[in-house]
């Protein structure tokens, strides 16, 4: 029987505290696993919990605290219970919609990492074109990006008033085909603790500053915008999330703060490498058909503008999707760690 209620309260709060915070982690769409003594923590709180309901239960005079420990175990319960997700039929709407944007939102530092690589090497490429237009034949690796901006433009744009469109098919596929395995392989390159995953990246990157800085100082700005905007407001991300991936595992294989074994910390981050790049692959599928069958038609045929918007929403949407998708089904895909 509880002499005190107040002080059973005070003293009983801060574990009844202690759990819900646990407990709302788990049911965030950002959670990441519990560790060993966080689960531990948790299973004691628990007990702990259930044990004060139990002596709640016989004093009538507290509804309110009654029903809050009521709603808290029931909730724990709920988490200590629920049937693992590795045992759930696996849905592959689910799989993207909810998985894989979680798994993007547990690995923000190796997504920023991959940015700023990224970013670097494009800086650097930018740069050194603008300062000596001559590296060009150096930096650009395909040799249509060798021409004039202006020439290129003038030759697209006179393409356009032709009939015929060609092989759009079979580009495309050549195009997914391509971005995947580059992907794969940067993902891959993780192995070399980062620094492959680094080297792609940064010359991904210089060579995106490049074509940029040369369209740009021709004064072809909007070809640039409706030519890279439709496929790469989804094909750039999704190669930075391949990098993403390879700096996942360069931490895996480096093993800073994190005293289990090589093949255990491997084991543990395999799933969210496979999640990485099968997401990946889904995107830059996407990111192909919207370049072999948009991407390449150019004025007259199509204007800029409806290429810059269409570029625009889609990368407002994935951004969206990355950032917010699969918060809301927590619980069921993400917060069932313990």
């Amino acid at each position: 029987m509880i002499l005190d209620v107040e002080r059973f309260a005070a003293a009983g709060r801060p574990h009844w505290q202690a759990l819900e915070r646990l407990l709302d982690r788990l049911e965030s769409g950002a959670a990441p696993r519990l560790t060993p003594d966080e689960v531990r923590a948790f299973h004691r709180l628990y007990e702990r919990a259930t044990a004060d309901l139990g002596r709640l239960a016989t004093y009538a005079a507290e509804p309110e605290l009654r029903r809050h420990l009521e709603a808290l175990v029931a909730r724990a319960y709920g988490e200590v219970h629920a049937t693992p997700e590795s045992l759930r039929a696996w849905s592959p709407w689910r799989w993207f919609t909810v998985t894989f944007p979680q798994t993007f939102r547990r690995h923000r530092a190796a997504w920023r990492l991959s940015v700023l690589a990224t970013l670097a090497g494009a800086v650097f490429g930018a740069l050194a074109l603008a300062l000596d237009p001559q590296a060009k034949a150096v930096i650009m690796p395909f040799p249509h990006l060798l021409d004039d901006p202006a020439v290129r433009v003038a030759k697209e744009e006179a393409a356009a008033r032709a009939p015929g469109t060609g092989d759009l098919t079979g580009f495309s596929t050549m195009l997914m085909t391509h971005n995947t395995r580059v992907s794969i392989a940067t993902l891959a390159l993780g192995a070399t603790w980062g620094v492959g995953t680094l080297a792609v990246l940064s010359y991904n990157g210089v060579i995106l500053g490049a074509v940029a800085a040369d369209y740009l100082l021709a004064g072809q700005a909007r070809f640039l915008a409706g030519w890279l905007l439709p496929h790469g407001a989804v094909e750039i991300p999704a190669i930075l999330i391949a990098g993403q991936g390879g700096f996942v595992l360069a931490g895996a294989m480096l093993g800073r703060g994190d005293r289990r074994g090589l093949r255990t910390r491997l084991r543990a981050a395999a799933p969210d490498l496979a999640t990485l790049i099968g997401g990946v692959a889904l995107l830059l599928v996407w990111a192909g058909i919207v370049e072999a069958f948009l991407s390449q038609y150019h004025e007259p045929r199509l204007p800029y503008g409806v290429k810059i918007a269409f570029g625009v929403a889609e990368l407002a949407a994935l951004a969206w999707f990355l950032a917010a998708a699969g918060r809301r089904a927590a619980p069921a895909a993400e917060g069932r760690r313990s």
